[in-house]
């Protein structure tokens, strides 16, 4: 059944944490899910979140930690000390430690590692040797591994202590005396094999998708959305088994990049959420409010440049918001597709001129239909002059807009630039400045001005 919080739930919940009433805290917030316990502990201020979290048991207090919002967990580790935190990383899976440690100030990660466990320090330590967008910097030190030379009874008392640090047993690992991956092993197999039988007997050697430590973590996506794996074997650059991947990390990579991109399209020039402070959200509104701002100046000395033209045929301005929006409007169609192939393709270049040919078929389309519409609107009015003018100056700006959305994307990611800038304000703006330009000469010309 899914818990959903509520003014009420909330009020009553302030009230038990003030009366330390723990019969009701147990039945009616630690009996819940993780997350819904995280949930809660986002609408918690500091003293009522650390109460809460500290009446979880351990192994679910690294799961809350990591499912609440990320403003939140800053600001409750804040609130600890380096030996409290070191404790806490020692309950989370490697990589989470990992990620966790690396936000924190070089001086005190120092600290923090010094009062941890040397075995559970050093894994988290080498994670952080990794880039944090490749494979490296995601990957998870725990898994299941099995030497292709053992017998099955003793490969089933060392995955016995193995899997005593792995939360999730996806596969069985097959390595060599070097720690080189050579396959994959069923648990099937192992179980109904005899206690003599060797790994090297059972083990799948074929078809054994694997990362290299240094890919990035796009390459990564894609190989298990192609393959359709929940975990991902790691290698280092001599093939040696170094470490998984698993699909929830991927999911959170690819809700991030998406998260990104929708931000960047919106006009946010950085990650920001409900929770962060009026000054990072305006900062990061900022820049793409200046844009528009100097687009909207470089709009009006276009108009002022015609305001001849203007005074003479002033119905000339009633189009100005069509020409406009229709100009912001496809440019930002265009550019979403291609944005989208480029986010999802890994083939050549050739499949990605199929897409733009296509866009550019569909702005001949759509262009023509819109400009015969729009002309028989400016006759049904009585100016079929106008229409003209607003018709070919319709069709030119769809046709720009669409060129515009569907080359500004690609130019963007060959200079390795986020093609996702293209969806926002900065094509908007561009196609209302060339959409005018084009609008008032067409009409100076057909007006003979």
């Amino acid at each position: 059944m899914n818990f959903n919080i509520t003014k009420g739930f909330l009020e009553i919940l302030h009230q038990k944490i003030e009366q330390k009433d723990l019969s009701w805290i147990k039945e009616n917030v630690l009996s819940l899910h993780y997350a819904d316990i995280a949930e809660i502990m986002d609408y918690l201020d500091n003293q009522e979140a650390k109460y809460i979290y500290s009446l979880v048991d351990e192994e679910t207090q690294g799961d809350i930690l990591m499912e609440v919002e990320e403003s939140v967990r800053d600001r409750f580790l804040s609130s600890l000390s380096n030996k409290e935190i070191a404790e806490q990383l020692e309950n989370l899976e490697s990589d989470d430690a990992a990620d966790l440690l690396g936000d924190l100030p070089d001086e005190q990660q120092e600290d923090v590692i010094s009062k941890m466990d040397d075995e559970e320090a050093a894994e988290v330590v080498d994670l952080l040797k990794y880039d944090e967008d490749s494979a490296g910097g995601v990957m998870q030190k725990e898994l299941i591994k099995a030497n292709m030379n053992w017998p099955v009874n003793r490969a089933v008392v060392q995955l016995r202590k193995q899997a005593e640090n792995v939360e999730k047993v996806y596969h069985i690992y097959v390595v060599d005396d070097d720690d080189r991956l050579v396959g994959v092993l069923s648990l099937k197999r192992l179980l109904f094999a005899g206690a003599k039988t060797k790994i090297s007997d059972l083990y799948q050697s074929t078809n054994i998708i694997s990362v290299k430590s240094n890919e990035s973590l796009e390459t990564v996506a894609k190989t298990m959305e192609k393959y359709d794996l929940v975990t991902i074997p790691v290698l280092d650059l001599q093939n040696k088994l170094i470490g998984r991947i698993t699909f929830d990390d991927v999911v959170e990579f690819i809700k991030e990049e998406a998260d990104k991109d929708y931000q960047m399209a919106s006009g946010l020039s950085e990650k920001v959420d409900s929770y962060s402070s009026v000054w990072r959200i305006s900062k990061a509104r900022l820049p793409w409010l200046l844009i528009g701002m100097i687009g909207g100046v470089f709009g009006a000395q276009v108009i002022s440049g015609f305001e001849g033209g203007i005074t003479r045929v002033p119905e000339l301005a009633f189009y100005i918001p069509l020409i406009m929006a229709m100009g912001g409007n496809i440019g930002v169609q265009s550019s979403a597709i291609v944005v989208q192939s480029l986010a999802k393709d890994s083939k050549p270049l050739g499949s990605i001129l199929t897409k733009i040919a296509r866009e550019s078929l569909v702005a001949v389309i759509n262009g023509l239909f819109l400009s015969f519409l729009i002309y028989a609107i400016a006759v049904a009015f009585g100016n079929a002059k106008l229409g003209l003018v607003v018709s070919f100056s319709l069709f030119a700006v769809i046709m720009v807009a669409a060129i515009f959305g569907t080359l500004i994307p690609l130019l963007l990611n060959k200079y390795k630039i986020d093609p996702a800038l293209a969806t926002g304000p900065f094509i908007t703006t561009l196609n209302d400045v060339v959409g005018l330009f084009i609008y008032f000469t067409i009409g100076m010309m057909m007006y003979n001005l």
